[in-house]
């Protein structure tokens, strides 16, 4: 089945990855989506699944999201099991290959033979297209990805070494649509993964996409000029963002199950006001803070909220953003209108 001119998006998170089969000229809400388990969910069900037939295994393939696959290589390993693994594979679980050696994982790039393999990898554009193909529908001719990348930090916190990339974004502007056209930093070594597979894929960070995506929305769109804090609050990581005119001048970060109503309330009051330190967050367990220049000026009070989780933390007279009626596919809108932003269109989607 050939190709039609169009964009396929994968938003890939810790629980999900959402997906977006758009065709050119066809109306966005018309357009096919799944929200499925994310690829690491199905590589944790491979190993657990090996886990209890007893095999020992190899892990192939590239560098992936990790959470919930860790965790059951983890039990493999507390089992009695053996896991090996390519170098590429390995740095999954940390970007220190001597730190998942100290796991028990045996990092080789000549592994034994005739045992089990399972296959790493974010994007599997083949497993998508068997899926549409039962419908009828081939893969559109673009690709667009969204993953959370860390950076290649095999000695500093993880955490440390993405906000220090984000303030740099910060510092030059903040443009979301100029973040849409760049290509991967080369540490960016997840979305490098996704680009191994895909040379020619669209690649933002989860969040990133999330917040182009609540744009779109009606109130998005309304609040663009004047400014607004757009939310996303995910299964595993929670990001705020205080955005004018298509630009980022504040960006936080935390882990969604160390959040509760009223401490995320609190941070977003002093993070709105610029107030709210880097410290604070990372010392809580969250990714950080940072901000653009010039700083917030509280003039961001109109809030927009998005994400699986955000009735965990959020009461009922949120703005709940729904763009194209579906809140689950946020991500994926925003990375259709990155997708044509970087083929030259302006226009911002309704």
């Amino acid at each position: 089945m050939g190709k039609a001119r169009g964009v396929l998006a994968v938003d890939i998170g810790g629980g999900t990855q959402d997906i977006l089969c758009w065709f050119e000229g066809q109306l966005v809400e018309n357009a096919a989506k799944m929200v499925m388990p994310s690829p690491t969910l199905l590589v944790a069900h491979e190993l657990r699944t090996l886990r209890q037939a007893g095999h020992d295994v190899v892990l192939v393939g590239r560098t992936m999201g990790g959470g919930p696959c860790t965790h059951e290589v983890r039990r493999h390993l507390e089992a009695g099991l053996k896991v090996y693994a390519l170098p590429e594979a390995a740095l999954t679980f940390h970007d220190d290959l001597e730190r998942v050696q100290a796991m028990g994982v045996i990092v080789t790039e000549f592994p034994p033979e005739g045992m089990p393999k399972v296959v790493l990898r974010d994007l599997d554009v083949e497993r998508i297209g068997r899926a549409l193909a039962l419908f009828h529908l081939p893969v559109p001719d673009t690709v667009a990805v969204a993953v959370q990348d860390h950076g290649f930090s095999p000695k500093e916190s993880n955490r440390l070494f993405r906000f220090r990339y984000w303030r740099d974004f910060l510092a030059r502007g903040g443009d979301l649509k100029a973040l849409a056209q760049d290509p991967p930093a080369p540490f960016m070594t997840r979305m490098q993964a996704v680009r191994a597979d895909r040379p020619d894929a669209v690649v933002l960070d989860t969040g990133i996409a999330a917040v182009i995506g609540a744009l779109t929305d009606p109130r998005g769109r309304a609040w663009n000029a004047e400014g607004c804090t757009i939310v996303n609050v995910g299964n595993f990581h929670t990001i705020a963002a205080l955005v004018r005119d298509f630009r980022v001048l504040g960006l936080y970060e935390h882990h969604t199950g160390l959040l509760n109503p009223t401490k995320l309330a609190e941070h977003l009051n002093e993070f709105r006001r610029g107030r709210l330190r880097h410290e604070k967050v990372f010392e809580d367990g969250g990714h950080g803070c940072v901000y653009g220049e010039p700083s917030p000026d509280g003039a961001f009070q109109r809030t927009l909220v998005t994400g699986p989780r955000r009735r965990q933390l959020f009461t009922e007279d949120t703005a709940f953003a729904a763009p194209f009626g579906d809140m689950m596919l946020t991500g994926c809108f925003g990375l259709l209108q990155a997708a044509l932003w970087a083929q030259g269109f302006q226009e911002v989607l309704t």
